[in-house]
């Protein structure tokens, strides 16, 4: 007969393992991020290309003119995958609550 404890033990160790894997994650997406960088750079010097040719001139990476999240407040906390939080009031998002119940702080995610 399983017990409550045995159940709360596997799923303990279960939520180590996916905080584990999702370090992985991060690290190998990471990798990836530095080798595309790269090929792109060399793509850039190759063919002369500028931020104007791209259209990128006077803009901040992946935002929009007006974007809603500029009016939520700047962004505090950043997870494993990416993933922002600016620690106001209301419900923690899961990447938190997952990271806390995993034995992190948030002090682990400030974004310095």
């Amino acid at each position: 007969m399983t017990t409550l404890a045995d159940i709360n033990s596997q799923i303990k160790k279960h939520d180590e393992q996916i905080a584990q894997l999702r370090v992985q994650a991060e690290q190998l997406r990471n990798q990836e991020r530095s080798g595309v960088i790269e090929e792109i750079r060399k793509k850039i010097a190759e063919y002369g290309i500028t931020a104007s040719d791209l259209k990128l001139a006077g803009r901040t990476p992946g935002r929009r003119a007006g974007a809603v999240s500029a009016a939520r407040g700047a962004a505090k906390y950043r997870g494993p995958t990416g993933e922002t939080w600016s620690g106001g009031r209301g419900r923690k998002p899961r990447w938190v609550t997952e990271a806390l119940a995993a034995g992190k702080s948030l002090s682990d995610f400030e974004i310095k």
